[in-house]
């Protein structure tokens, strides 16, 4: 399993080269997606569900017609974590 610990700053600067796409603003790991219309957004969200309920670590996120953006953070860490990075990767790869 993923470590709860909070990262530092650098730390999280180094990994954020892993993970195409993504940033980190105001405490959280960050990106928006955009689809060709609302049902491919929706059905985007339905399989971050799945994967971030089998990690047992949930999105922030906001949906508007087609565009979906997530924050990552672990709340009881006060930070980001491995698990942000995690669910991250996870859910780069099922964007596509």
């Amino acid at each position: 399993m993923p470590e709860r610990r909070k990262l530092d700053d650098a730390e999280i600067r180094d990994r954020l080269l892993e993970i195409e796409g993504w940033s980190y603003e105001d405490g959280s790991l960050t990106r928006e997606f955009q689809f060709n219309n609302f049902v491919a957004a929706f059905g985007f969200m339905g399989s971050v569900a799945l994967l971030a309920e089998k990690l047992d670590h949930h999105p922030n996120w906001s949906n508007v017609y087609n565009r979906v953006v997530i924050a990552l953070n672990t709340h009881d860490a006060g930070g980001v974590t491995d698990f942000d990075f995690v669910l991250a990767s996870q859910i780069s790869e099922v964007a596509g």
